[in-house]
């Protein structure tokens, strides 16, 4: 095919807004995405109610119809899915993004797509290329303790309802260890949070701390903090508490003790990274090399509360400003200047 102006990797709302941005800027683009629409998203648990308002998840200007001051996963799925419908977005969906070799004004971007369980391999060419592959791809886990990647263990929570009767260890007590847990208990799990801090994570949903802490005080969720996990195997989990080595019994174990971005295929792409994992970007998202941005959460490493959807779709038109411009005028000169806090909070 023909070179296009940019090539989007992600079709998480940020990458979906960038594409908005770039269609309603007159560039040709397309959307590469190795999962389905808001793929972060799809895979969030059922049940889950964001943090924020359904018009601070809006993007390209339309309205997010909501009945709930806050929306839903399925909502926000439903969202999504109709902007790409209703823009005709150009999204290649089962697109897996292996490689991004060239530079500024000519990029090959290379993977594999999906069809019918055959994978196939792609390669298009673009000018610039920006990077909103978020992070959710990427457990952070345990440092691949013993026992860590058993059948019984999972990084990701989805339903309760599998669960029911059975002995559940959940370790983490951030957001998503805090929901998992209460609906574990509410479908019948008996449910063990381990932590290794003393006390739940302040950043917990505000309506969803109390509860917590209502059903630990109670005794209908067992905690147990601060603790270090040693190993699990299939019949629970060994954590050191209280100077002693104490056994867990657990039919099934969840790690929900947060993600990363995908520091792997960021580097072998070319950015440069810090020891935290956060890129080295300018003022307007563009890394340290040429022409290739990166919006989002992806650029932030193990700071990803920096950067949320709310700011994320934002940043997505500030680096489509700046390609823009370049594209229109060739004697346009960048001035590279460094990406500061205020630049990662804009919202407006």
């Amino acid at each position: 095919m023909d070179k296009i102006d940019v090539a989007i990797i992600g079709a998480g709302p940020v990458g979906l807004a960038a594409a908005i941005a770039a269609k309603r800027k007159g560039l040709s683009y397309m959307v590469l995405e190795k999962g389905v629409i808001a793929n972060s998203i799809f895979h969030f648990p059922t049940n889950m109610v964001f943090f924020t308002t359904a018009e601070l998840l809006e993007i390209g200007g339309h309205p997010f119809p909501s009945t709930l001051r806050k929306p839903t996963r399925q909502m926000a799925l439903d969202y999504y899915r109709l902007i790409v419908k209703n823009e005709g977005l150009n999204v290649r969906l089962y697109h897996e993004v292996q490689s991004i070799e060239g530079k500024e004004g000519d990029y090959v971007i290379s993977g594999v797509y999906s069809k019918h369980g055959q994978r196939h391999p792609f390669a298009i060419t673009a000018s610039y290329v920006v990077i909103a592959t978020g992070y959710f791809d990427n457990p952070v886990g345990l440092g691949g303790i013993p026992g860590e990647f058993g059948s019984n263990v999972s990084h990701y929570y989805k339903d309760p309802h599998p669960y029911f009767g059975m002995d559940v260890v959940v370790i983490g007590a951030g957001n998503s260890g805090a929901e998992a847990s209460l609906e574990l208990y509410r479908c019948g799990a008996h449910v063990t949070l381990i932590h290794n801090h003393p006390t739940p994570r302040k950043t917990i949903k505000y309506w969803v701390l109390p509860d917590l802490m209502n059903r630990i005080s109670e005794g209908s969720i067992k905690s147990i903090m601060p603790a270090v996990v040693k190993s699990i195997d299939l019949e629970g989990v060994v954590v050191e508490y209280n100077d002693s080595i104490v056994r867990v019994p657990a039919d099934h174990v969840f790690i929900l003790t947060g993600f990363r971005p995908d520091t792997t295929f960021l580097s072998a792409v070319g950015v440069e990274l810090d020891s935290n994992g956060v890129a080295t970007l300018s003022d307007n998202f563009e890394s340290n090399r040429a022409g290739l941005f990166l919006v989002g959460s992806v650029g932030f490493g193990k700071f990803t509360n920096s950067v949320f959807i709310e700011n994320g779709r934002i940043h997505a038109t500030v680096e489509i400003d700046e390609i823009s411009r370049r594209l229109s005028d060739p004697n346009y000169v960048p001035k590279w200047r460094p990406l500061s806090r205020s630049d990662v909070a804009v919202n407006h």
